[in-house]
């Protein structure tokens, strides 16, 4: 089946032939990756890669999804796929390519049927419900989680994590921060207090901020 704007280059059977393939002169900017391979899995194919094309995974066991959080594939689609999920797997690729190539993950399940997420520390992955979280706090590579008196530090981007966020229920407002709307105790022209913490409302969100809690006072001109 063919969809417009990509085309297939080169089919592959095992990881030695993908890898001839990648070294190649054929330019490749996407690549489906199934994980059960002769040889040598999917998995430790992509790890073995210090240089790669943008990955989507497919597979009929969802237990890999987790192996394949740490390795900022695009999408992990699980078979029998249908041709609504593959389409929305490619265009997930496509607003990747948009943003510039920001790295993205993967959460456990697929997101549309997710009421929580699963995120690592350390060495172990913490489920986190989104309806517990308080707010969300971007640093460099990281993001903070604050939820029920605790928090989680996890290495994702703050605009991946939006991304998986339910819509119309957090609310972005800072450069560094992401609201929970459920959550807020008080606002004013500057700030929002969330979970006892006061948290700055950044200049270019003022509008949309406005927008969302119905208080014009908000709004600012620049």
């Amino acid at each position: 089946m063919k969809v417009p704007g990509f085309e297939v280059v080169g089919e592959c059977g095992t990881a030695m032939e993908a890898m001839a393939f990648l070294r190649s002169k054929t330019e490749v900017h996407l690549l489906f990756l199934d994980i059960q391979m002769p040889q040598v899995t999917g998995l430790d194919f992509l790890r073995s890669l210090s240089r790669r094309p943008q990955v989507i995974i497919t597979t009929a066991y969802r237990e890999y999804a987790l192996e394949g959080f740490e390795l900022n594939v695009v999408d992990y689609l699980l078979k029998p796929v249908t041709f609504e999920r593959f389409f929305k797997a490619l265009s997930r690729f496509c607003q990747h390519q948009d943003s510039g190539g920001e790295s993205m993950s993967i959460s456990a399940q697929p997101k549309e049927s997710d009421h929580f997420i699963y995120v690592k520390e350390n060495k172990r992955y913490v489920k986190v419900a989104f309806d517990e979280i308080d707010y969300i706090e971007g640093f460099s590579e990281y993001i903070k989680i604050y939820y029920q008196n605790k928090r989680i530090v996890t290495k994702l981007s703050l605009t991946w994590m939006e991304e998986q966020l339910p819509g119309g229920d957090f609310l972005r407002i800072h450069k560094s921060f992401i609201i929970s709307l459920t959550k807020i105790d008080a606002f004013t022209a500057n700030s929002i207090e969330v979970g006892g913490k006061e948290l700055p409302i950044g200049r270019s969100y003022k509008n949309s901020v406005a927008k969302s809690l119905h208080f014009p006072g908000v709004a600012s001109k620049g």
